[in-house]
């Protein structure tokens, strides 16, 4: 089983692996053009997007500057809109899907290390390359879902349907759908009813 095998399947792997570390190289490399980019460079920002981001649903938007590790592991659904400063580090599967919002600076991470000082510290092969031991899980973010501003979402974790995660959460378990949840660690505040409707809203002019 090859090192990227396991990391997809949140196996321990090594992260100093060539054929991870070539990849990350690309998409980083691809995360710095898109950024360097204006939006009205429509279909340079649509080329780039190609290459980082090959499962990208129709009709979704990213803002940028945009980070993310592998890009490849990243899956967007149609429609989907991201505002500035996304992170994701999709070291497991990244699964988002359509119609979700994210605010500004959001940052998704799969990578998990380990609890125990000793197992975290960085070791060197006989040939003197550092690596550590690192293993990842999954994130979902179903349909319909609103990530507010600086939201942080953890490896393992899924977000339901239509959820939305309030400003500044840290989101460490599973969400349900249908609820707004916010805190950190983040929470279940209440459900979400026909009484937060936009029309409802009281004007304030």
């Amino acid at each position: 089983m090859t090192e990227e095998e396991k990391m997809i399947r949140g196996m321990i792997y090594d992260s100093s692996d060539k054929v991870l570390a070539m990849k990350r190289t690309n998409a980083h490399k691809l995360s710095k053009d898109y950024n360097d980019t204006y939006e009205d460079e429509v279909e340079k920002r649509e080329e780039i997007l190609k290459g980082l981001l090959p499962n990208m649903g129709k009709g979704t938007a990213i803002q940028g500057p945009v980070q993310f590790d592998y890009g490849v592991n990243t899956v967007f659904g149609t429609n989907c809109f991201v505002n500035f400063n996304l992170v994701v580090l999709d070291c497991c599967p990244v699964i988002i899907g359509n119609d979700v919002l994210m605010g500004p600076n959001c940052t998704l991470a799969t990578p998990i290390h380990p609890m125990l000082i000793e197992e975290r510290k960085v070791k060197f092969k006989e040939d003197g390359t550092p690596y550590d031991e690192e293993y990842a899980a999954p994130i979902n973010i179903e349909d319909g879902c609103w990530l507010a501003s600086n939201v942080t979402v953890c490896g393992g974790v899924t977000i339901g349907k239509g959820a939305i995660i309030g400003a500044g959460s840290v989101v460490t378990r599973d969400i349900p759908e249908g609820v707004f949840a916010a805190g950190n660690p983040c929470r279940v505040i209440r459900k979400i009813t026909e009484k937060d409707s936009i029309k409802y809203r009281k004007e304030l002019f």
